[in-house]
């Protein structure tokens, strides 16, 4: 060994010394403080680099066979790509999204469980106490797209157009049935800003979720629906369920034909859909940032765009910020539409 190998040797063994006795001065200090030096190594930017170790529970609080459901798949499987790990799908549907939201809001803020979101997100609290608050509970990761609903109808009614129905229901108030996602769902509020606006009176039934609440339409049990573009699509190729018309302000690129509600005598009615990822309030930035970066990754293949359009969803690849920003606008949104319709929890 060469006397500057030897030098350099000795300088190393002194440095780790000195690093020994820092570290160890740094857990008595930790201890007298009551620092779990855990937690601390936890918080650390490195502690997220290794994420995910293991697979990612994704919730989804509403039924298999909805729009929820077939959204979260189709990113899913390919955020599994991303993440190198496997996304579990966990369904816990009822109360219009609430027991499952519950479920996440309470669950650890460690990134391995996250929740699919959609439009009745910011509508549950805005009518009803719920065991989680719907901003604070929850980090915005992702929004994945937006949409706008359908108004069907089952082919045995009389109405073919939305002035025939306006017509058919003034004549039988409250006879003519709708099926909804839940009571506060995103089709609650749709069906009952449709009634509003349109001046007739119909009569809501409840279901827990789009898969239930479709099979009710298509079956005949209830005579209407409303749906988000990837519910409707099928069953109205399909000759099932009839369009009567769309929420949106312009008329949908994949049902050309079908005239907006405004058109057909809603005047005024405007609902937009969206579907993204949030997770448990303090999830470390570095994941959601992860989680984001990746997401924006999917919605930027130009395949992934063409896909979900054809399924009526825009894609929209926000940062955290802009989509908590449409979060809290939504919350205003629908408070004042549930005090314009008078939306109550049953």
């Amino acid at each position: 060994m060469t006397i500057g190998e030897f030098s350099v040797g000795m300088q190393l063994q002194h440095l780790r010394c000195l690093i020994g006795v820092r570290s160890a001065a740094c857990a008595m200090m930790m201890c007298v403080l009551g620092i779990d030096a855990r937690a601390v190594q936890a918080a650390s930017p490195g502690a997220t680099q290794a994420y995910p170790a293991k697979p990612v529970r994704m919730v989804i609080a509403f039924p298999p066979g909805g729009s929820n459901d077939l959204i979260a798949r189709f990113i899913g499987m390919r955020l599994a790509g991303k993440l190198g790990q496997q996304i579990v799908y966990d369904y816990r549907g009822g109360a219009a999204g609430v027991i499952g939201t519950d479920i996440a809001a309470h669950a650890p803020a460690d990134g391995y469980t996250v929740l699919f979101a959609s439009t009745s997100h910011t509508m549950n609290e805005v009518i009803r106490k719920v065991p989680y608050d719907t901003l604070g509970s929850f980090a915005p990761v992702s929004l994945f797209g937006r949409g706008t609903n359908v108004l069907l109808a089952h082919p045995s009614l009389a109405a073919k157009t939305l002035p025939e129905l306006i017509a058919l229901a003034k004549a039988k108030p409250g006879h003519i049935k709708y099926a909804s996602t839940g009571v506060a769902g995103m089709h609650h509020f749709g069906g009952e800003m449709l009634k509003r606006l349109a001046g007739i009176d119909l009569a809501h039934v409840a279901y827990k979720g789009g898969g239930p609440a479709t099979l009710a339409a298509v079956s005949g049990e209830v005579e209407l629906m409303l749906a988000t573009m990837p519910l409707a699509l099928p069953n109205v190729r399909s000759g099932k369920l009839r369009a009567l018309g769309v929420g949106s302000v312009k008329r949908s690129p994949l049902l050309p034909e079908v005239p907006t509600l405004t058109e057909g005598g809603a005047r005024g009615y405007d609902f937009v859909v969206w579907w993204g990822l949030v997770a448990p309030a303090r999830t470390p930035g570095a994941i959601v940032s992860r989680l984001n970066r990746d997401i924006n990754g999917i919605l930027a293949d130009a395949e992934v765009v063409k896909q979900l359009a054809a399924q009526g969803a825009e894609t929209t690849p926000w940062t955290p910020a802009q989509f908590g920003a449409m979060l809290a606008e939504n919350m205003n949104l629908w408070k004042k539409v549930a005090r314009e319709a008078n939306i109550r929890a049953e």
